[in-house]
């Protein structure tokens, strides 16, 4: 797992910053744009596989599902968690790979059994087995701060209607710029890994709530990201899931419930979830709360 995904590293560290790699190729099968960065990346995930692991399966953002009739298990890969800002040259970029056996085809959340996240830029790795905790190149260090005027946390607004999502987080927005700050770090796995590190409090994502329940915001967020629904998937939550999880941080959905049932293995609404991730559980109480509170107010407007 870490080999993959250290080698996935090497091949695009070579190319963050890079204006070559930000020529369009078309779409992925998880609806975004694959970027030439993200070409170079999916070619070398395949090759590894074949090399290393002939009978394993993988499932990318780019290719779907990749499959032989014996395979056993099933990596659920993203080689690149924030392709956009690789291609500027920052640092909130990241490869992460997650394991879990395939049995009947279906598996979930619950049945992961190792993720792995690896900083493109830095170097730095976090890697989580079920049940044995999480070893990473940075010390754990999970905030124990429950006040949301001084929390920092990061919100995903890439694919989502601005507009629709600041109403939803207004209160947290403004009550955190008291002593705290929010931050758009344009990577899943970056910013659910700063949580780990305790840079950060929370990370919040709950696109896919506000399409189950606010009439209309389906076509608004297929308006904003070209006919698709650019939400969190489960190659962006499952390998920095279990490692969060693992060192003790609470993620669940966008209402506050458990991940586990969620499927692994696809992409679009019906695969993709929203997310709550806190460093501690007093704090994710409060944040389940204000979720509630924003989508209220959303609805209210809309109605």
């Amino acid at each position: 797992m870490l080999a993959l995904a250290q080698r996935l590293r090497g091949v695009v560290l070579p190319e963050l910053g890079s204006h070559a790699g930000r020529a369009h190729r078309g779409d992925g099968a998880g609806g975004d744009v694959t970027f030439a960065v993200d070409e170079v990346a999916e070619a070398s995930l395949a090759a590894f596989v074949a090399e290393h692991a002939p009978r394993m399966a993988f499932y990318s953002e780019d290719r779907g599902l990749v499959a032989a009739d014996d395979a056993t298990h099933v990596l659920v890969v993203d080689p690149i968690d924030g392709t956009r800002p690789a291609m500027a040259g920052l640092e909130s970029a990241c490869v992460a790979v997650a394991l879990a056996p395939l049995d009947d085809g279906e598996p979930t959340m619950g049945d992961l059994e190792l993720g792995c996240v690896v900083e493109i830029k830095s170097g730095d790795w976090y890697l989580a087995v079920r049940g044995r905790g999480v070893q990473s190149t940075r010390p754990v260090a999970l905030s124990r701060d429950a006040d949301l005027s001084r929390m920092f946390w990061g919100y995903g607004f890439r694919g989502r209607p601005a507009r629709a999502s600041v109403e939803v987080l207004a209160e947290l927005i403004d009550g955190s710029s008291v002593g705290g700050g929010t931050f758009e770090l344009g990577s899943q796995s970056f910013a659910m890994t700063r949580v780990l590190t305790g840079q950060l409090d929370a990370v919040i994502e709950v696109g896919s709530r506000l399409i189950d329940e606010v009439p209309g915001m389906r076509a608004e967020f297929e308006r904003v990201g070209g006919g698709q629904v650019l939400n969190n998937s489960p190659y962006d939550l499952a390998a920095p899931w279990l490692c969060l999880t693992e060192a003790g941080g609470v993620v669940t959905d966008g209402w506050g419930e458990p991940l586990d049932r969620h499927r692994l293995l696809g992409s679009g609404h019906a695969f993709q979830m929203s997310s709550i991730s806190a460093a501690n559980r007093e704090l994710h109480t409060q944040l389940v709360s204000a979720i509630d509170s924003g989508v209220a107010r959303l609805q209210a407007l809309r109605s």
